[in-house]
């Protein structure tokens, strides 16, 4: 791969010395959707397919962008005197983002550079590629710079970037997952604090496998805004009665106990799913620590009823995929990942079953929605390197 990106890069921007060429991974969530906002708890990890990059500093304070996934576009000129946002730039306002976000925290970029990127994200999944770009640009800019910022640094100035250049109000999750990757863990993260712990991930005999709906969707035109919105406003309600200052911080039985203060059934069904889904994540880390696969799979089916009924993120797409799933022997667990409408599903199937949990579900998938689904058995891998 580093071959065929530095030969694509010579074509493309011409022959020179120091390219370099890096590498940032996507994350898939295991459990714990739509908490990180919320102050709760997460539980992704990073994985082997990801976001490749080349790149090389120039002496003047031009941008040149392309992307090996959407070569139709040629190359996309900018500077780094004009970083705004726009429609017209597409892709490349996740990395001008971020180049924004170093100045806005006080780290000049000195001059600009051409950037080739391909990734092999499925686009539009949910596996986070907007944040594969920024962490991996983030990378790029502490090499070439010698900035002094750690990896956990480089995931709060990628949300940064997307919460106020790209106005997608995210929470920490993708970024921190892809920025701290560990092989064959995955991170057990309280985003109140950031405090995290690693765990390994021992499905003996099983693995994880992506399903991706094909159905695109884009976090800023979702309804993902709307959600948070009817979260932050949930809270507010609760906090006339009780101190708290996230979600994050009530349990099932705190939350039973004050629920009658949310004065709207569709916010206090966005406040239950953030809550319960915050414990189901705290049991689900628990019983893979006690090797109990199986209840950890509950918990993942749980979890999508959760989505689906209460924070109504899922969709036919979705819901077909996981529903699906459930109906194959040998599927511990499945749910839907990401933010929603849309993108994926994780499951943990067992080895033998892998095959025909893909051609079934696949089957089932085409006859109800009308196109077809892809499947990724995936593995679990670290953050960003130098390649």
């Amino acid at each position: 791969m580093k071959d065929r990106i530095m030969e694509r890069f010579t074509e493309v921007f011409g022959a020179g010395e120091g390219v370099k060429v890096y590498f940032a991974p996507g994350r898939v969530n295991l459990i714990g959707e739509h908490t990180d906002y919320n102050g709760g708890h997460v539980f992704p990890c990073a994985l082997t397919i990801g976001t490749y990059g080349a790149a090389r500093r120039r002496t003047d304070h031009k941008l040149r962008f392309y992307s090996m996934n959407f070569e139709k576009l040629g190359v996309i000129e900018s500077s780094l005197d004009e970083l705004t946002a726009s429609k017209e730039a597409g892709w490349t306002n996740y990395p001008k983002g971020v180049l924004w976000a170093f100045g806005e925290k006080g780290m000049k970029i000195p001059c600009g550079m051409d950037l080739m990127l391909y990734g092999n994200i499925p686009n539009g999944s949910g596996l986070s590629s907007s944040a594969s770009v920024e962490i991996l640009t983030g990378y790029i800019l502490r090499d070439f710079f010698g900035f002094e910022v750690d990896n956990q640094e480089l995931a709060l100035i990628g949300q940064y970037a997307e919460n106020h250049f790209n106005k997608v109000n995210c929470g920490i999750m993708d970024q921190f997952a892809i920025a701290m990757g560990k092989k064959d863990h995955a991170i057990f993260l309280d985003t109140a604090d950031l405090s995290y712990t690693y765990a390994p991930i021992a499905l003996e005999g099983a693995k994880i496998v992506i399903a991706c709906s094909n159905k695109k969707r884009g976090l800023g035109d979702s309804k993902y805004n709307e959600r948070r919105s009817e979260c932050e406003k949930a809270l507010e309600e609760l906090q006339a009665v009780v101190n708290v200052k996230s979600l994050g911080e009530l349990d099932e039985w705190d939350f039973e106990k004050y629920q009658s203060s949310i004065g709207d059934d569709v916010r206090r069904k966005r406040a239950k799913h953030a809550v319960y889904e915050n414990q189901r994540t705290v049991r689900a880390v628990e019983a893979l620590k006690n090797h109990d696969v199986a209840e950890f799979g509950q918990l993942m089916n749980e979890s999508h009823v959760s989505l689906r009924d209460d924070y109504e993120v899922t969709g036919i797409e979705l819901d077909t995929l996981v529903e699906e799933a459930w109906k194959v022997e040998g599927v511990i667990g499945s749910r839907m990942t990401g933010a929603g409408f849309g993108g994926c599903t994780v499951s943990i199937v067992k080895d033998e079953a892998i095959d025909t949990f893909i051609a079934q579900v696949g089957a089932a998938y085409e006859a109800k929605i009308g196109y077809r689904a892809d499947f990724y058995v995936v593995e679990i891998g670290d953050g960003p390197k130098v390649l």
